[in-house]
């Protein structure tokens, strides 16, 4: 059985190019005791993974050159010598930018694609929707009447994001790039609204959309972005740290200019990783699981296809916004 994979070949300077990758095709090994084989179905494409290509301090070590680049992937379970896993369960985890996994099984999860689509446990039942959750509830602590802004609204955690303000009975106005994902944000996800970062007067928008001010700002892109909000929150106003998309492949990262607003009131900014929540994942995927099975929570999702060989492309696409929703390659 042969395996195509996706090596990290060199590090990238500003923007990730095709050299920075190997494809290589090799044979599948034999398993050990313990270890299962899984055919990878979906791939998770995340801004994360433009950090995990560099070098230095971050809060997960990088991917080392020469190694499969990191990825998290949802597929079936085609061969099995650990007694906890067999073969036909579908399973997500750890699978790296490749067609068939050979995992330990030590981080796998046990999924069924009858409940939800497999995409939706790397989007909303995954990364991206435990980040949102625990990211909002937890660091940015919302409370009801209050105003929350999400930047990147429309993209993977962004858009869980703001229907779970909603859920939590919050005002929730996004930003979004384009007025068909401001669109998406007001009429199918149920902002009350999105404004566009591409239009002229974004502050003027914002304060508009804003007239209580910004209790929590939930940020996914940093930037001219994170700066004008911070023109707009009031006292004891939370800023929730996810990402800063805007930034990752600039060579001289821009910081944020207007922080001393956080001291005028009295506000906190502070950094959301996921993993830090890991051992509440389970509590928090079966509250989100019921909010879908009662119609309370969208959990769209945005499928590239072309296997392996389209994810660089796929990957480039994710920083040009091309997604709505949780983005997604499939490969089988």
């Amino acid at each position: 059985m042969q395996n195509k994979k996706i090596k990290l070949r060199s590090r990238p300077f500003g923007e990730p190019t095709p050299d920075n990758w190997e494809l290589l095709t090799e044979e599948v090994a034999e398993l050990n005791d313990g270890e299962v084989l899984i055919k990878v179905d979906y791939l998770s494409i995340d801004p994360a993974m433009r950090g995990w290509m560099n070098e230095g301090k971050s809060y997960i070590k990088p991917v080392e050159l020469g190694e499969i680049m990191r990825a998290l992937g949802v597929g079936e379970v085609i061969d099995s010598k650990n007694e906890k896993f067999a073969k036909g369960d579908f399973v997500s985890g750890g699978t790296g930018v490749q067609e068939y996994c050979i995992s330990n099984a030590k981080d796998l999860v046990k999924i069924d694609p009858k409940f939800v689509p497999l995409p939706v446990y790397l989007g909303t039942l995954g990364m991206s929707g435990m980040t949102a959750y625990f990211g909002l509830l937890d660091t940015g602590q919302p409370k009801e009447g209050e105003t929350i802004v999400v930047s990147g609204a429309a993209g993977a955690v962004g858009s869980v994001v703001g229907q779970i303000g909603k859920i939590k009975g919050c005002r929730v106005v996004g930003i979004a790039g384009g007025e068909e994902k401001c669109r998406y944000a007001v009429e199918e996800l149920g902002f009350d609204a999105c404004v566009d970062y591409q239009k002229d007067g974004l502050r003027k928008q914002l304060r508009e959309a804003c007239p209580d001010g910004v209790d929590v700002f939930f940020d996914n892109v940093g930037g001219e972005i994170l700066d004008t909000v911070l023109t707009l929150i009031n006292r004891k106003a939370r800023i929730v740290i996810c990402g800063a998309i805007s930034q990752y492949n600039n060579t001289r990262p821009a910081g944020p200019k207007n922080y001393m607003s956080l001291l005028v009131n009295r506000a906190r900014m502070e950094g959301i990783v996921v993993f830090d929540n890991a051992a509440n994942y389970g509590s928090a995927a079966k509250e989100m699981a019921g909010w879908i099975a009662q119609g309370k929570l969208n959990a769209n999702y945005h499928v590239e296809t072309g296997g392996i060989e389209a994810f660089h492309d796929t990957l480039m696409k994710l920083f040009k916004g091309a997604n709505t929703g949780k983005m997604v390659l499939k490969i089988a």
